[in-house]
């Protein structure tokens, strides 16, 4: 695993959201966003990750920040995981693996002594001009939405 470096351009991302629409970056070009990438859809580390994101959303609104959650998981997956916890921003599924492998994410990993590839717990604020400002290679999920806002100044819920 890879991880790209602060100052680095954000690579594209070809994805659909949770509702099915195409997402890019470049759709976000002139605002901040958290690009966030964890394992798996409605898993207890990924929940508590999204929840925390969804309880905060409105803090990273006043401060014009956008929040995108990405994995590997299906468009279907992600509506249905959106749905069940209320969350306010959009999912885009990297089925392909291309999003997780142009930002370094996708590799091995470690659950009970047994190593697998999967997709590691990292964020990436990607700054107003499409340049990567912080990475976060390790992620705790239940505070990591406030750790973000702390780092941009915001207030925390």
């Amino acid at each position: 695993m890879t991880l790209l470096s602060t100052g680095a351009q954000a690579p594209p991302i070809s994805g659909n959201d949770q509702f099915g629409k195409p997402v890019s970056l470049e759709e976000y070009r002139g605002r901040k966003v958290v690009l966030y990438f964890y394992p798996k859809d409605d898993t207890p580390g990924c929940t508590r990750e999204a929840c925390a994101f969804r309880d905060n959303f409105p803090n990273f609104q006043k401060i014009g920040v956008e929040v995108l959650g990405v994995s590997i998981d299906s468009g279907a997956k992600h509506s249905k995981f959106a749905g069940k916890y209320q969350l306010p921003f959009r999912l885009v599924a990297d089925e392909s693996k291309s999003v997780v492998e142009a930002y370094g994410v996708w590799g091995r990993k470690k659950f009970m002594g047994k190593e697998y590839m999967g997709t590691n717990r990292v964020t990436y604020l990607i700054d107003e001009q499409g340049m990567i400002e912080k990475v976060w290679p390790k992620v705790t999920p239940a505070t990591h939405a406030e750790e973000i806002l702390n780092y941009l100044g915001g207030e925390t819920t």
